[in-house]
């Protein structure tokens, strides 16, 4: 049976789970692609001339539930060590396959490629040239490159065949080549060029052993290349499996959310045959987390079955953000930021109990101090607040309450469908919406006229799939200029391994990060415990790149080229900085991970040398060879003279 495609073709379906079907791949005795698992993998952090503590860690990551563990091999000599390691771990029965991770030496990898199952290049370093120059390419001399590319390449290409070693060609948003980015520009086309590049090498060599991945900490670039190429595979024919991964996530909630609001969104899609969730912690940390979003959609029986006609036309391109238009009322919709509603549950309420949702009074000075996770909206239900709420944050009460109140201008309605219908007596410059399962269709049929933003509460655990078809019957009936909230009902599952924020804070980002990613939403409204709903809601926002409220940490998850205590030096970073409201700064272990990988931060803190850092304004190196007691020191004398730094709060 043909399955049809979505217009624009990059999926089966887009309100139910149907996972794209790709070429099977042999890695080891653990196979990728087609029927089966999505698998789970991660990367030691050891030096991988430490043969034993690298032993040691791939059975803890195996003991985690890593199905294939990757281990750098930044040279020929670490490449050799690799069978050293693979011996030690046969020897006490552990076969989980290895693979190799290569950027700059293709003589490693020939070695590699002998000894373990599976080896990853990235094609924007491997054997191509990273210089940041602008270079002028006519089609020959582009050709002349390509050329010179296939004749370093295809030994690696016919090595792993002769071995039955597979190959991931793996495209990093950050470490496209000079010569991609001359003619592509730093974008998803881009990226999705680079990889098909090499591509072809091995199919003109007869070698189709491949998997594909196109990693951004930028997780709207990460999709979008994602769907890309899977738009392009699916027009070949030629599907080959596809490994997920934000890059550089960074550390704790910050990485957990952005990870999962990344790869959720394809898996989503249909997109995914291996993920890997890269944390600046201990490697044996990240496959819970992974198998946590992976089970979020294959393990429930819900997501497996469509219960209506497949919906395949999109809202939006899917390649390229943009908001969703809609009509401005009050302070949602049109060109705000998107907003967030917390919810409190009194009585009785104080002063201080809107401490949870960024809000905190000074009853000394007899004012509120706002944080920058200070909530918009504060929902109160049936319970008239009995204080004046701070400027800025307006309180929302159900209809029947707020119909009662004397002063009704400074706060808002919430109405169901039949109280709209019902009762005339409305706010002037904004009422609240709420439409369920059970009064979205006869809302459908009865319309009302007003400044109203519309509240979806899908109450489901297929609120992603939900959300997308209400919205797309909304623009088929000309009402896709209303502004659109998601209250979403989160219903984490019980993983013993994770904790229960992190398992409140991964289903959050699962299912609504494609809905913020392909910009459809204009506010969010989680229920659950008040502080962990309004900041995960913020965590949201920020991971899609819609509202910047705290510094971004692109921080990568350390490796044998780390030259120094990564998750120490982050820490130390953050809590120096975490102050900085939408400044981005990267730290990373070594200059493979250097100003490539934090492509779009705004300062990187890089290691060049044991005991010796780097310092980047973006992806321009502007300090070298500082000592690292000094290097934090240096960082923020570089954010000061840029005139953004401020001192944070006493």
């Amino acid at each position: 049976m043909q399955i049809p495609v979505l217009n624009p073709h990059y999926a089966y379906a887009l309100n139910h789970y149907r996972r794209i079907h790709t070429k099977v791949v042999h890695i080891g005795d653990i196979p990728v692609g087609g029927d089966n698992p999505i698998r789970i993998q991660s990367m030691t952090t050891t030096d991988t001339l430490d043969t034993q503590g690298t032993i040691d860690q791939t059975l803890r990551m195996v003991d985690a539930g890593c199905e294939y563990v990757r281990i750098t091999a930044p040279s020929i000599k670490e490449a050799e060590n690799l069978k050293l390691i693979r011996d030690g771990l046969h020897k006490v029965g552990c076969k989980v396959p290895l693979i190799a991770d290569i950027h700059f030496t293709p003589n490693a990898a020939e070695v590699a490629a002998r000894i373990v199952e599976k080896v990853r290049i990235n094609p924007g370093n491997y054997a191509d040239k990273k210089k940041f120059e602008t270079i002028e390419y006519t089609d020959a001399s582009y050709q002349s490159e390509l050329d010179r590319i296939y004749n370093r390449f295809s030994p690696l290409v016919k090595i792993c065949k002769e071995n039955g070693t597979a190959l991931r060609i793996g495209a990093n948003h950050g470490s496209l080549s000079d010569r991609i980015l001359s003619r592509y520009g730093d974008t998803p086309n881009g990226m999705v060029e680079s990889a098909l590049e090499f591509i072809r090498i091995c199919e003109d060599h007869n070698f189709d052993q491949l998997v594909v991945s196109m990693k951004s900490s930028n997780t709207q670039v990460m999709v979008q290349a994602y769907r890309l190429l899977m738009s392009r595979m699916l027009e070949t024919g030629r599907i080959y499996p596809l490994h997920l991964g934000v890059t550089e996530a960074g550390e704790g909630e910050d990485g957990r959310i952005k990870s999962a609001i990344g790869i959720g969104s394809l898996l989503a899609d249909g997109i995914g045959d291996t993920i890997r969730v890269s944390l600046t912690e201990a490697p044996e940390s990240e496959a819970p987390v992974a198998k946590y979003i992976v089970d979020h959609f294959t393990g429930k029986s819900s997501y497996t079955e469509p219960e209506a006609e497949t919906l395949t036309q999109v809202v939006g391109n899917p390649y390229a953000f943009s908001r969703r238009s809609t009509s401005q009322v009050y302070s949602i919709g049109g060109e705000e930021l998107p907003r967030v509603i917390s919810t409190l549950n009194p009585p009785p309420l104080v002063e201080e109990d809107l401490k949870p949702v960024g809000l905190s009074f000074d009853r000394i000075n007899d004012k509120w101090n706002m944080s920058e996770l200070g909530c918009d909206f504060l929902f109160l239900g049936n319970h008239p607040c009995p204080f004046m709420l701070p400027n800025g944050t307006r309180a929302i009460y159900n209809y029947t309450t707020w119909n009662l109140l004397k002063d009704q201008q400074h706060s808002y309605p919430l109405f169901t469908y039949p109280e709209a219908a019902q009762n005339p007596n409305r706010h002037a410059e904004l009422n609240f919406l709420v439409l369920t399962q059970e009064t979205i269709e006869e809302w459908h049929h009865h319309p009302l006229q007003g400044p109203w933003c519309l509240v979806l509460a899908p109450q489901n655990l297929q609120a992603i799939y939900t959300v997308r078809t209400w919205i797309h019957t909304l623009s088929g009936q000309g009402k896709g200029h209303w502004p659109l909230i998601l209250q979403l009902s989160v219903t984490p599952y019980e993983q013993h391994d994770l904790t229960s924020e992190a398992q409140y804070q991964l289903t959050a980002a699962s299912q609504a990060g494609a809905l913020l990613l392909d910009g459809l939403l204009d506010g969010i409204w989680l229920d659950g415990p008040a502080h962990e709903a309004n900041r995960t809601a913020f965590g949201l926002l920020q991971a899609a790149r819609l509202r910047m409220t705290r510094t971004e940490y692109i921080s990568c998850p350390s490796c044998g080229r780390t030259l120094f205590d990564l998750m120490e030096t982050t820490a130390m970073i953050r809590s120096r900085t975490e102050h900085l409201k939408g400044v981005k700064i990267g730290i990373m272990g070594c200059i493979v991970n250097g100003p490539g990988e934090m492509a779009d931060a705004d300062y990187g803190y890089v290691g060049a040398g044991p005991g010796i850092i780097s310092l980047y304004r973006g992806q321009e190196m502007v300090e070298k060879a500082i000592k690292t007691e000094f290097a934090v020191d240096k960082l923020i004398d570089l954010i000061r003279n840029d005139g953004r730094w401020l001192e944070p709060a006493s």
